[in-house]
C-alpha cells in the first residue's frame, strides 16, 4: 500500500533525524548483546535482524554475541536433568557443557544466522573457540567457608583475540558469536554473554556496546529512565543503592567496557521494536547510555 502524504513526511523527518548519527558512526564497530525476550519473540526476532542488516548496508559493522540460558535449561529438562545454580551461574558438569555447546554452539546461532540472512544479510556464525576467538580460564565462586566454589566448566575471559572478527568485517559479513571459550587445557567453557560481549568490544575497538535486557534501563527512584551518565556518576547511584540487585552484572559489565575504551556502553529495552536502531539512531533513545566525558 503506497505510504500517505502525511507518512511521507513522516519517514523523511526520521532519515533526517538519524543522518548525524549515520554519519558519526560510519566505519564503526557496535557490538551488540543479544538476548531476552528480543530472542523469542517472533516480530521482535524480525525487528533486530532487520535492525542489525541495515546497519551493516550504512557502513557500521555489527557484531552480535548472543545468550541462550532458556533455551538450554529446557533442552536440559528434556532429557531428565535438573538444572542447579549458584549465586546465579549454572552449575555445568561435562554432560552440561554438552548441551550447552549444542544449544549455543549450534541451535540458537544457527537460528540467529538465518534470521539475518533471511532478512537480506550475510551473516556467519561463530563460538568463542572458532581461530582462538575467546580464551577462557576456570571460574571459581567464593563460598561463605572462604574456600572457592568449584561449577564446573564455567569460565571467564582470559583473553580475546579478534583477527576473525575482523576478517568476517572486512569482508562484509556480519560475525553472530556464541560465548563459548577454550582454556588451556583444551576444554570448553560456558561464559556470561554480556561478559563476553563486553571484552569483545573492548579488544575491537568498538564505538558502542549494546547490552539488550527486559528492563526499560536504569531507573532512579521515581522510576524515571537515566542517561547520559558518566561512570562517576553510575557509581555513586550503586553507593546510594538506587542501582540494585539484577541490573548490577549488566551496569559492571557496561562500565568496565567503557573504562576498557570502548566509547560509550548502552542497556536498552529489547521489548521494544526496533530497540537498537531507536537507541543508536534517534535523540531520544530507548534506554540507558554511558559513556566517557569528552
Amino acid at each position: 500500500m503506497p505510504l500517505s502524504s502525511e507518512q511521507a513526511m513522516h519517514v523523511a523527518h526520521v532519515l533526517t533525524e538519524a543522518l548525524p548519527y549515520l554519519q558519526r558512526f560510519a566505519g564503526t564497530t557496535v557490538v551488540i548483546k543479544y538476548g531476552g525476550n528480543a530472542m523469542v519473540d517472533a516480530e521482535l526476532q524480525r525487528g533486530f535482524a532487520r535492525d542489525v542488516v541495515l546497519m551493516k548496508a550504512v557502513g557500521i559493522n555489527p557484531v552480535v554475541v548472543h545468550g541462550g540460558g532458556p533455551q538450554i535449561g529446557e533442552l536440559l529438562g528434556r532429557i531428565g536433568k535438573t538444572s542447579e545454580f549458584i549465586q546465579g551461574m549454572r552449575v555445568t558438569d561435562s554432560e552440561t557443557m554438552d548441551v550447552v555447546e549444542m544449544v549455543l554452539g549450534g541451535l540458537v546461532n544457527n537460528q540467529i544466522v538465518s534470521l539475518i540472512n533471511t532478512q537480506g544479510g550475510r551473516a556467519v556464525g561463530l563460538t568463542g573457540k572458532d581461530g582462538g576467538l575467546i580464551r577462557a580460564r576456570k571460574l571459581t565462586l567464593p563460598a561463605a567457608s572462604g574456600d572457592a566454589l568449584d561449577i564446573g566448566y564455567v569460565g571467564e575471559v582470559a583473553g580475546i583475540e579478534p583477527a576473525v572478527v575482523n576478517m568476517l568485517d572486512a569482508g562484509e559479513f556480519i560475525p553472530v558469536i556464541a560465548p563459548i571459550g577454550v582454556g588451556e587445557d583444551g576444554r570448553s567453557y560456558n561464559i556470561n554473554a554480556d561478559l563476553a560481549a563486553g571484552r569483545i568490544a573492548e579488544a575491537l575497538g568498538a564505538e558502542k556496546l549494546v547490552l539488550l535486557t527486559n528492563t526499560a534501563g536504569v531507573l532512579d527512584r521515581q522510576g524515571t529512565l537515566l542517561t547520559g551518565l558518566s561512570p562517576e556518576r553510575v557509581e555513586a547511584l550503586i553507593v546510594d543503592g538506587t542501582i540494585h540487585g539484577g541490573m548490577l552484572p549488566k551496569i559492571r559489565c557496561a562500565l568496565e567496557a567503557v573504562a576498557g575504551g570502548v566509547r560509550a556502553a548502552h542497556i536498552v529495552d529489547g521489548r521494544v521494536e526496533h530497540a537498537v536502531l531507536l537507541e543508536l539512531f534517534t535523540d531520544v533513545g530507548v534506554g540507558t547510555l554511558i559513556q566517557r566525558p569528552a
